[in-house]
């Protein structure tokens, strides 16, 4: 990085990945890291504006004046909130990364890094994936309106790239967790769900815990925490518009019926779990590569699994009067 004084805006400030950057950009400045001296960060959520509208968001952009972006803001959901919504999830996701990416090149931004998801691959395809196989096929039916507005980044990406010579990037991460997460039953994810709803099976005295689907699914799972390291360091240390998958290694891929015991541990819940196969599964796997970030930052250790689940559950418990349920 440069001498330059550099002004980071965060869009999504207020969510998961948000929040768990802007924990680790306090600690560098705690510890004094030389990085972040002539960094100014700027954490907006959606009361700071409507991205899917043009001009509140260049509005934003003119306010703050970024010299780069994170672009994390999205209209998100589980796995069955996404079934039910695919169009909307196409159209305001698409409003939203068009809108941003239109005004960091109005604002002569320097580098934009956007936030896709392993739910962009192609439904049929051979494993590992990696960053080459994004545009090879259609994306799995369940959420198809969210998987090809984040396609479409890539697309925006490599068109300001051509067209501008714009620096905009992206990053895939695989299933995100931790401190912060969403954990509100109609729309979050599979680890929050699973959390808040053994913390309401234990206030209830549940004898058994059900978890939707045969538990038998493959993922691999990131720590807030490790990503938003990884995607500081990308802010500052990677340069192509290539997207860059981070992920965890695929030896870490775990089965949904492990996260339930780790989270039944983590919990101290005594009963039993028992699983309702008559509901959806989702994709079997959708094991990533991580391949070309190990090659390129071979030394990152991530946060054991079980020390994830362990903290985020406690998280939980000590929050949950003020966390998104």
């Amino acid at each position: 990085m440069s001498d330059e004084r550099r002004v980071v805006l965060v869009t999504g400030g207020s969510g998961l990945v948000g929040q768990a950057i802007r924990i680790i950009i306090e600690e560098e400045k705690s510890l004094n890291n030389d990085s972040v001296k002539n960094e100014s960060w700027i954490f907006c959520g959606s009361k700071d504006g409507d991205l899917r509208d043009k001009a509140q968001t260049e509005a934003l952009f003119e306010r703050h004046r970024p010299t780069h972006v994170i672009h994390l803001a999205a209209m998100v959901g589980g796995l069955f909130h996404n079934m039910a919504h695919n169009l909307d999830f196409f159209r305001e996701n698409m409003a939203i990364n068009d809108n941003v990416l239109s005004a960091s090149h109005k604002n002569k931004v320097t580098k934009v890094v956007s936030c896709l998801s392993t739910c962009i691959f192609p439904d049929k395809t051979t494993y590992p994936i990696d960053e080459t196989m994004v545009h090879n096929g259609p994306p799995h039916t369940s959420n198809f309106g969210y998987s090809y507005a984040k396609r479409m980044i890539d697309v925006l990406n490599r068109g300001y790239h051509e067209s501008h010579g714009c620096t905009f990037t992206s990053v895939i991460p695989c299933n995100v967790f931790g401190p912060h997460d969403n954990f509100d039953l109609q729309s979050s994810h599979v680890i929050p769900a699973l959390i808040r709803r053994m913390d309401d099976a234990m206030h209830n005295g549940d004898k058994t815990f059900t978890v939707m689907g045969s538990g038998k699914p493959l993922r691999q799972f990131i720590y807030s925490l490790d990503l938003a390291r990884l995607f500081i360091w990308v802010l500052r240390n990677y340069d192509s518009v290539e997207p860059i998958i981070l992920s965890v290694d695929e030896a870490d891929e775990v089965t949904i019926s492990t996260v339930a015991e780790m989270i039944k541990k983590a919990h101290g819940f005594p009963g039993d779990i028992v699983y309702d196969t008559t509901k959806a599964d989702g994709q079997y796997k959708k094991t990533a590569s991580n391949a070309k970030l190990r090659s390129l930052y071979k030394d990152f250790k991530f946060t054991p699994f079980e020390t994830a689940i362990h903290d985020t559950v406690a998280w939980f418990k000590q929050n949950r009067e003020h966390a998104r349920t």
